[in-house]
């Protein structure tokens, strides 16, 4: 999934800085999601992120996402 983000992001000129800012979620967030698989996102916190990056959460979860 962040890997996923990190594309979208990237696609749109944001940082994942810009975007926890944007979906308003705490600094940081984001970039832990995906070290070690040990801190799992809540649902709506997915969400707010699909919202704000203008995708589907399944765009986010999916493995191959291009």
């Amino acid at each position: 999934m962040l890997e996923n983000i990190k594309r979208c992001c990237a696609a749109q000129g944001l940082t994942i800085q810009q975007l926890e800012e944007k979906a308003q979620i705490a600094a940081g967030t984001i970039g832990r999601w995906g070290k070690d698989g040990k801190l799992m996102p809540s649902v709506d916190k997915v969400k707010r992120v699909a919202d704000t990056l203008g995708v589907t959460v399944d765009d986010l979860l999916k493995e191959d996402a291009e």
